[in-house]
């Protein structure tokens, strides 16, 4: 049995779906594709089912809060680590999600296993993904309010306890000395 040659994965992608390549980036060897966010799913699937190129293995799904001032088309930025086993290739696909309805289509239906990626970024980031089978937070309680990653994100700290501060801070701890 023999493998189809390789296929350049930009330039393919590019002449299959033209609308779904917004940008293509590449540094170090390191392939990234920025991509319409309404064309990631047909994206997706093309990368995974095409001979040639079979990115058969989604290695992770991030998002990136470029908040408060970002010149890019988006505040929020959904980054897709894809590998194809068979080639030995990655490749990176980027997209990008406005702030006032951070919405996706899933990539459950390409990549089962996208299911708690996407998850988390629901958890985390507060970024929706239409078509998620299952919702519910992973890291946080069901009952917590916001979204601890986004960078606007209220920060609570506790103050650290040195000599000359010790009876300021055993005020907020009645409980310690007991």
């Amino acid at each position: 049995m023999s493998l189809p040659q390789p296929k350049d994965p930009v330039e393919s992608v590019k002449a299959a779906l033209p609308t779904a390549v917004l940008d293509v980036t590449a540094f170090r060897g390191d392939t990234t594709l920025v991509v319409a966010p309404e064309q990631i799913v047909a994206v997706c699937k093309y990368l995974r089912d095409t001979p040639g190129l079979v990115y058969n293995f989604l290695s992770d799904i991030s998002a990136v809060d470029y908040y408060p001032e970002y010149n890019r088309p988006g505040r929020f930025g959904v980054v897709y680590h894809l590998l194809s086993m068979l080639y030995k290739r990655r490749i990176t696909l980027k997209t990008y999600v406005q702030e006032e309805e951070p919405v996706l289509d899933s990539v459950v239906s390409v990549w089962p296993a996208a299911n708690w990626l996407e998850r988390e970024i629901i958890d985390m980031m507060g970024i929706d993904f239409n078509g998620n089978p299952d919702k519910r937070r992973v890291l946080m309680p069901a009952d917590w309010n916001g979204h601890p990653h986004r960078r606007d994100y209220p920060l609570g700290y506790e103050t650290i306890m040195f000599s000359f501060n010790v009876e300021e801070i055993m005020k907020h701890k009645p409980k310690a000395t007991e």
